[in-house]
């Protein structure tokens, strides 16, 4: 089955930090740019970051200098670090991928415009 599969949410206090995982499974996630999107409630949807086949990278200027995006091509997986975390980063954290992977990812935070969308995982940084 083609999917993406994310994992490594929870619950977190303030200042703390997660790592997301996006693991692809089916196909080889290495010609693809991968976005990391999220969904807080009551709120619209934001793109976190995005990094290219080339492993360019670029941030929303809300997590700039706290996420940090990475992928291990060996492994068929792209990675979300987030640290100093607040409670405004609660949220459902969606991966998704899109080919061509060089240029990087749409400007959509919806499913229709990516090849692959996961399930999304809970973060929830709380005290």
């Amino acid at each position: 089955q083609l999917q993406l599969v994310e994992s490594g949410g929870g619950l977190v206090q303030p200042g703390g930090s997660l790592r997301l995982s996006c693991a692809a499974s089916g196909f080889t996630l290495d010609i693809y740019a991968v976005a990391w999107i999220r969904q807080a409630p009551g709120k619209e949807r934001e793109g976190v970051s995005c990094i290219t086949s080339g492993f360019s990278t670029n941030y929303a200027d809300s997590v700039k200098g706290r996420f940090t995006i990475s992928r291990d091509n060996a492994k068929n997986t792209v990675y979300l670090q987030m640290n100093s975390l607040k409670p405004e980063d609660t949220a459902v954290y969606y991966c998704a991928a899109h080919t061509p992977g060089y240029f990087g990812c749409p400007g959509s935070v919806w499913p229709k415009a990516y090849d692959f969308w996961g399930q999304g995982t809970q973060v929830t940084v709380s005290s």
